[in-house]
């Protein structure tokens, strides 16, 4: 295979630290020390840390790369506007957290403990989201077709883990002799927007969106094409990366008042996807393709930095 330019940054082992040197700039600039965002800043650090263990545990790159980590972190600071929200930090180092979980009961029916520690993660972090429950059912299908380890059991432990930090929270709310939280959360889950109001998301947020888009479609459509050459167990996993970002896509366009968070969650799941392309193509049109996208990422990053730092 010939070595191009995207060959060389995927498999050097300078790419990973000179990309988080980048970020780091780009957090200090966006208004990491103005804003004392130190823990947002720390979510984000270990959710990049759970990236890297996601690649590494699954082998979701068959050759040496780091593909996966610097792609989400790159993909993150385009839309550095999200920085400053802890709610969302802390939602996407649980989702992280559940899947890493959830793909080590890969082909087990009685991975009870997975299935419950994995939706115990996701519950967590539905207290901050309460709409990721919607992906719940979607979880559970994945499971039967690409993790294929749904069963009664694994069902009914998941259902456990979802109701483990409510019950507590309920018990709680019960010496207090206020339900009102728990009631007021649940109800988020019957609003609904209707028209779509798109005119609430500033341009730099829809550029980015538009952009994940393309950038998601470039690597679906790359795993759809040359999936064959990973074992099956990967392809699965791609699989359920994809049918994730999809969801979410049609999820964020129907419901465009929740993009923060759902932004989020097609971060960690276009990672992978668009990673994988880098790393395992060597043409010269994708090498303009990787390119364009890297200074595409450089712009869109300096635009959201241009419109919420108080720098410029």
């Amino acid at each position: 295979m010939v070595k191009r330019l995207q060959n060389k940054v995927a498999e050097s082992r300078l790419t990973l630290p000179g990309v988080a040197v980048f970020v780091f700039v780009v957090w200090l600039l966006c208004g990491l020390v103005s804003g004392q965002w130190w823990v947002q800043f720390g979510c984000f650090a270990l959710s990049t840390y759970l990236m890297v263990e996601l690649n590494n545990t699954n082998a979701l790159i068959r050759i040496y790369s780091r593909m996966v980590s610097c792609t989400f972190l790159m993909l993150g600071c385009c839309a550095c506007f999200l920085f400053p929200s802890l709610k969302g930090a802390v939602l996407q180092l649980f989702f992280i957290s559940s899947i890493l979980v959830l793909f080590l009961g890969y082909q087990d029916k009685q991975s009870v403990g997975t299935s419950y520690y994995s939706f115990l993660l996701l519950s967590i972090g539905s207290m901050v989201f309460a709409q990721i429950l919607f992906f719940v059912p979607l979880l559970w299908l994945l499971m039967l077709t690409h993790i294929q380890s749904l069963s009664w059991r694994t069902m009914g432990a998941s259902l456990f883990g979802l109701m483990t930090p409510y019950w507590f929270g309920a018990c709680w709310l019960a010496y207090k002799n206020d339900f009102t939280p728990l009631v007021s959360h649940f109800q988020q889950l019957t609003v609904f927007q209707f028209p779509f109001d798109y005119t609430t998301l500033p341009n730099h947020q829809l550029a980015v969106f538009v952009f994940f888009i393309v950038v998601i479609a470039i690597g679906i459509t790359h795993y759809i094409r040359k999936h064959h050459g990973d074992k099956i167990r990967i392809r699965l996993l791609y699989g359920f990366f994809a049918w994730t970002d999809i969801f979410a896509i049609i999820f964020l366009a129907l419901q465009p008042q929740h993009y923060d968070s759902l932004l989020r969650i097609i971060t960690v799941c276009t990672a992978p996807l668009f990673g994988h392309f880098v790393a395992l193509t060597s043409t010269k049109v994708t090498n303009i393709v990787f390119c364009v996208i890297a200074v595409i990422m450089i712009l869109l990053t300096g635009y959201s930095l241009w419109t919420v730092s108080s720098l410029f």
